[in-house]
């Protein structure tokens, strides 16, 4: 675990300190930064395996550097807010974050949240390394094709770029065309841990519907069966 490199990006420094300390308890190596600027420059130059990223910060602000960041990488970042930035921490996970932390937070429930996000960022990219075979696992629905092997996802032949985990959400609905998932079987399956909230998926089902659909409002591939859950459709 000590390999692992953590960037925790937040502007007041007791917080950064306590959550160093708990990371480094941990075994992992952490660099910190005080504003999405600084944290940029560590970013372009040191391998980063995950970031806490705090949403309200001066010079700039969380969500402004996770825009930048997925622009280029895909480690996976979880957010810091308030509770009164609700609207902040959904506009997070729109635009590329992956799980977010309410402050104030337990030292635990932080050390869950990133190791979870280590493994299943640490698999993916193991699976993502490996050579291509003949045989490879290929879905496909209408114009939609996603590639397990590969982990890559096309629309009408044009790459679309997802995070892991909205490349196993949409793995898990297309391995099983037709059939309507939960909010919690999909947490469940994808975070392999029990779902105490589902809003995470909702905006993750959203993200990815705004990637693979024309028009999201009234998608072709992803639908939601209302009081029950997703599906993606046979075509």
């Amino acid at each position: 675990m000590e390999s692992y490199r953590i960037l925790v990006v937040e502007d007041e420094k007791e917080i950064a300190d306590a959550v160093e300390i708990y990371l480094k308890n941990q075994g992992y190596t952490v660099m910190k930064a005080p504003n999405g600027l600084e944290a940029l420059n560590i970013v372009e130059s040191e391998e980063i395996h995950l970031a806490v990223v705090d949403i309200m910060m001066p010079v700039m602000d969380g969500i402004t550097f996770t825009m930048k960041v997925r622009e280029k990488y895909n480690f996976p970042i979880i957010m810091l807010s308030a509770k009164s930035e609700d609207v902040d921490k959904i506009m997070g996970l729109n635009i590329g974050a992956d799980d977010y932390i309410t402050k104030p937070f337990k030292p635990l429930e932080l050390l869950a949240r990133v190791n979870s996000q280590i493994r299943r960022y640490t698999k993916y990219m193991n699976m993502n390394s490996k050579e291509e075979t003949v045989n490879e696992n290929i879905y496909t629905t209408g114009g939609l094709e996603l590639n397990d092997d590969t982990k890559e996802v096309f629309v009408d032949g044009n790459h679309v770029k997802v995070t892991p985990i909205e490349f196993k959400i949409l793995s898990l609905l297309m391995r099983n065309p037709g059939r309507v998932f939960p909010a919690e079987e999909i947490y469940e399956r994808v975070w392999n841990e029990a779902a105490i909230s589902t809003d995470t998926v909702m905006v993750h089902i959203r993200n990815i519907r705004e990637k693979i659909e024309v028009d999201p409002k009234n998608p072709r591939y992803l639908k939601v069966v209302w009081g029950i859950g997703y599906k993606i459709e046979k075509i």
